[in-house]
């Protein structure tokens, strides 16, 4: 029996615990139960989420769960020192352990994402990376496994996250079969974009944001730093350093960002070659596109464009 553990807390988003539902139709499918899933909390009891909603839940207690999933909550939740603890402890008594949502701050409070590849909702995505350095954000990411350690982005991407776990399982029949039954045409893949690249950028200054909106506009430049903090009209000293306290990101990983946004619309439009879409987003040959693409989203163009159709 694989046990699935939930934690919430107060004011946790109660969208998050849909996810459970997965395990649940998982059953329904697989033909008998291989997953027990119960909901915890620090204390117990009836906890109140965001919505005008309680829900009871079980004390944290000492029995392992294979997998643990930590729900999210308000814009960069805080974990009480025992929840911190706890998941300390799992570290070494769960094969899994998962974050929905804002629920990245408190794995990444208890020190569990340090040095990993993470994701979170992508609203609060720099301030992780900002109060969190060592953690390697990739804020286009539906959700991220780094090796023991699963985090997704907001809201519905719990059931991604969820979808993948029952993937890892039983298999990916089984998981689309789940997914065809909560009416999801396709289970996303991790590295499905969240939003727009320049949106998730956001720059305070003009600057900083004419100088992405040339380089969105001349992707088929080199678009070197030079041509950048001319377009900003700064230094290519002071265009770095002010680049990189806006955005959270050197200049070169955004414009790859843009680029493999540019590309990936333009492979799921399916009007053009791969090697037309690599020359005309500035990559210059398709492998160079190819691995800027298992970067950034995970996977290859072939894959965006197969999912696409």
């Amino acid at each position: 029996m694989h046990k699935v553990g939930f934690i919430i807390y107060p004011d946790f988003q109660l969208v998050c615990l849909s996810a459970s539902s997965v395990f649940e139709v998982a059953d329904r499918v697989l033909g008998a139960q291989h997953y027990e899933v119960s909901i915890r909390s620090e204390t117990g009891g009836p906890v109140k989420g965001t919505a005008a909603v309680s829900v009871l839940s079980t004390p944290l207690g000492d029995d392992p769960f294979d997998s643990v999933i930590v729900c999210g909550g308000a814009a960069s939740p805080e974990a009480s020192e025992a929840l911190v603890d706890y998941l300390r402890g799992a570290m070494h008594t769960s094969r899994r352990i998962a974050s929905i949502c804002t629920g990245a701050f408190i794995l990444a409070q208890a020190g569990l994402l340090a040095n990993r590849r993470a994701t979170t909702h992508w609203m609060v995505a720099c301030e992780l990376g900002r109060r969190y350095p060592d953690i390697h954000v990739e804020a286009d990411r539906i959700f991220v496994q780094d090796g023991q350690m699963w985090t997704s982005a907001g809201m519905s991407a719990g059931i991604d996250l969820a979808l993948a776990m029952v993937e890892d399982d039983h298999g990916l029949d089984v998981a689309q079969s789940v997914a065809r039954q909560f009416v999801l045409y396709h289970r996303r893949a991790g590295g499905q974009s969240q939003h727009s690249a320049l949106l998730d950028l956001a720059p305070k200054s003009d600057r900083i944001q004419n100088a992405l909106t040339y380089a969105r506009s001349h992707l088929k430049n080199p678009l070197s730093l030079d041509e950048l903090a001319d377009a900003a009209n700064l230094s290519s000293r002071q265009f770095s350093r002010a680049f990189r306290e806006e955005t959270g990101q050197t200049p070169a990983k955004a414009v790859e960002r843009l680029r493999v946004e540019a590309a990936r619309q333009m492979l799921e439009q399916g009007r053009h070659t791969v090697e037309t879409i690599a020359y005309e987003t500035g990559f210059a040959d398709r492998e160079r596109m190819r691995r800027a693409f298992l970067r950034t989203l995970g996977q290859p163009p072939q894959t965006v464009r197969r999912n696409a159709g």
